[in-house]
């Protein structure tokens, strides 16, 4: 089978294509012919490293945490009838040394979750990382112990950055889960994105007083803020936070952030920083659980009329796709492994 692998941290050139036999489903694992592959800000982060030529934890990396495609065999322990199921995957990569930029993938059959008919591979392989992401950011809420419709009654949601990947999942998260969300974005065509996702309301930063218009929509302030710039945003969510709200930080503008304590503190603020990765198990197990609901449910879709725009790349462009990436690519960047998966 054909697969991407570095061998040493570093750009994009680090990447080669290579060919190597296809692994086989050890006891509780399952072997799946991966259809596309997803790329997110960790996967070239965690390629490129803290420096060049650093030391791997493994001896060979294939990259890329998300992806979608079909089960071809099953290990030990793995129900027989999964063979033929379309699944999409999540966290392939972490800790581990095989990500989806290959053409056949093995791993434990809880990071395979049933993809239904009506998803396409390209929303399946968007899922992954930016919606558990996304489900942990509007579940650090007090009394919010898992997303389902309705939970977030009576909540305003402000998503900054909207038009990313991780912004589009939250604002269909939380629309299907009650709130009234707001987004906050930069230009017209991010403003169509996130109207496009489904936010209630958005707001351009540039052209407006963007604290005038949210105190306007949510009088008694935001409840939940779903934050990818937290430096950047300091002002602003200071400003039209509510009591006993919070800042959920996923991302980061700069590596420092300042608010003022007494105020702060008078509000029973709480700022929840999130990495995805390494929240308590069962809270991602919840996240996994309430994602394939939502699914389920029709209410996550991706494309350029629901608010995500796709960028589509080979196997053999996978550096390519990983620049597009880290330069900030509006949308969605998949790789087309086996599409006949």
């Amino acid at each position: 089978m054909r697969a991407i692998i570095y061998r040493q941290s570093g750009e994009t050139d680090v990447l080669q294509l290579v060919e190597r036999p296809e692994p086989v489903a050890s006891p509780g694992e399952v072997l799946i012919r991966v259809a596309v592959s997803g790329v997110n800000p960790t996967d070239w982060k965690s390629r490129k490293g803290a420096k060049p030529g650093e030391r791997l934890m493994f001896e060979e990396i294939v990259p890329n945490q998300d992806g979608a495609g079909t089960i071809i065999a099953v290990g030990e322990g793995v129900d027989p009838s999964r063979i033929g199921q379309r699944v999409w995957i999540w966290e392939s990569a972490y800790q581990r040394a095989n990500g989806t930029a290959q053409e056949v993938i093995v791993l434990p059959q809880s990071h395979a979750v049933p993809l239904p008919d009506f998803a396409d591979w390209d929303l399946g392989a968007s899922l992954g990382i930016p919606a558990l992401t996304a489900h942990r950011c509007l579940t650090v809420h007090d009394g919010v112990k898992g997303l389902s419709p309705g939970v977030l009654n009576g909540l305003t949601v402000l998503v900054a950055g909207g038009a990313g990947a991780v912004g589009h999942a939250a604002i269909q998260l939380a629309r299907w889960a009650g709130a009234e969300v707001i987004s906050s974005v930069s230009s017209k065509e991010k403003e169509a994105l996130a109207l496009a996702a489904g936010a209630h309301h958005v707001v351009d930063y540039r052209r407006e007083n963007p604290a005038k218009v949210i105190r306007s929509i949510a009088a008694k302030g935001v409840d939940i803020v779903v934050e990818v710039a937290p430096r950047a945003n300091a002002t602003l969510n200071q400003a039209v936070l509510g009591q006993n709200s919070v800042v959920a930080i996923y991302a980061s503008d700069d590596d420092a952030l300042s608010v003022p304590i007494r105020a702060s503190m008078g509000q029973n603020l709480r700022y929840q920083f999130v990495m995805v990765y390494s929240v308590p198990a069962e809270a991602k197990a919840l996240a996994v659980s309430d994602v394939q609901a939502a699914l389920m449910d029709g209410a996550l879709r991706v494309g350029a009329d629901a608010g995500l725009p796709l960028h589509h790349y080979s196997l053999e462009q996978t550096a390519e796709a990983h620049a597009a990436v880290e330069n900030h690519a509006i949308g969605k960047v998949l790789i087309d492994v086996n599409r006949q998966a």
